[in-house]
């Protein structure tokens, strides 16, 4: 039975990681899973030293995933671990999946799933035999108001789509090269470690994930410029991609790591023969929505008329914002539900609303697709499949 606090151990998120508290926070926010177990660093003994941090169990912050598994699989069932969140850099996602699935543990696994779309096949393969369960933490899904826009979508309210423009502008690249205090680590500038794309792999994906768990649609075709805007960055910190979509829609997608003075600018604008929307995510909840006319009007969290799913993902009262790691603790809730029904011998609820394998290996066609067609002489590439 499962009338309990789920348990879970990370993998990464430990010292000066910015997405490890985040996973953390949004995991334990609303009281249905706590972390009793870890490997926090690459290091055996920082790791330890956080799980002293983190007051976890003497002897539950481990060295190596080698050294986790074997500990969690000789527990009885009543102590080991549910689950698994994999927080690592990009080039460790997927033998981390692989050890923990021969292990019979869910996984929670951040974006890009892997470095390789050849790995991001075999990970749907040993998924699909495992039986268990996996989701992928595209976290912006998770905000009300991009339900809301799903829900207004498939409505048919924004009526046939025939341009969507998404941005994803951040300058956090900028400040680092000036050495400032609290700059990211720039792991993600090292193809070791990121894969094929730095800046694509990740906000690229997110803008691409986004547009099609809002729209329905999917890339055609793409003709992509990427380039390294600051000439000693290994990997390239800026793109515009132009998009053909199946059906006939076009839209451009811009990502940027080097947009100097942009924090966090993700926005999402729909372009329909009924109408337009436009969401931000430093504004996130709101929801803008245009007429033929020019009229808008304007849907805000945490209103009796949004639809079911919106109303669910919100927790606090319009006029209370609720904010990023919210989102991300709504794909922890769909999570836990498909966890706790494998858990209690029963299926996967059909209804579940979070990210998995099938958004991890669209996630590296489109990087794939985006890097090919920045190599090639050719002005559109098809999707690489």
């Amino acid at each position: 039975m499962t009338d309990r606090k789920l348990r879970g151990a990370m993998v990464g998120g430990g010292p000066g990681s910015f997405i490890g508290p985040v996973h953390r926070m949004a995991a334990t926010m609303d009281g249905q899973a706590e972390y009793v177990s870890g490997v926090f660093s690459s290091s055996p003994e920082k790791s330890r030293d956080f799980g002293k941090e983190l007051y976890l169990e003497a002897g539950r912050a481990h060295g190596t995933v080698e050294e986790l598994i074997e500990h969690e699989t000789s527990l009885p069932e009543e102590r080991r671990v549910d689950f698994v969140t994999i927080c690592t850099p990009n080039y460790a996602h997927y033998d981390a999946v692989c050890r923990f699935l021969e292990a019979g543990i869910h996984v929670i696994c951040d974006k890009p799933v892997t470095v390789s779309l050849e790995q991001a096949y075999d990970l749907k393969k040993r998924i699909e035999k495992s039986g268990l369960f996996f989701s992928l933490t595209h976290n912006y899904t998770g905000y009300p108001m991009v339900k809301q826009a799903r829900h207004m979508v498939r409505q048919g309210e924004v009526g046939t789509i025939h341009k969507v423009v998404v941005e994803y502008p951040q300058g956090w690249l900028i400040g680092m090269l000036k050495n400032q205090q609290g700059a990211i680590n720039p792991w993600r500038m090292d193809p070791a470690k990121a894969g094929k794309a730095s800046t694509m792999g990740d906000i690229g994906t997110h803008a691409e994930n986004l547009v099609r768990y809002v729209t329905g649609l999917t890339i055609e075709s793409l003709c992509a410029d990427i380039a390294a805007i600051v000439p000693t960055n290994p990997m390239e910190d800026d793109g515009n991609v132009l998009l053909h979509f199946k059906g006939g829609a076009r839209g451009v997608l811009i990502a940027s790591q080097v947009s100097t003075g942009e924090e966090n600018g993700f926005n999402l604008r729909v372009y329909g023969d009924k109408a337009g929307m436009y969401w931000l995510q430093e504004d996130p909840n709101y929801l803008v929505i245009k007429d033929p006319s020019g009229f808008k009007k304007t849907y805000s969290k945490g209103n009796d008329i949004l639809c079911e799913a919106a109303r669910k993902a919100g927790r606090l009262p319009f006029g209370h914002p609720d904010g990023f790691i919210e989102a991300f603790a709504n794909i922890y809730l769909e999570s836990f539900r498909g966890i706790r029904a494998l858990l209690e011998g029963k299926p996967i609820p059909g209804d579940l609303d979070v990210p998995g394998i099938e958004d991890g290996i669209m996630g590296m066609q489109f990087i794939e697709t985006v890097v090919a067609s920045a190599a090639s002489d050719r002005k559109w590439c098809p999707w690489v499949s």
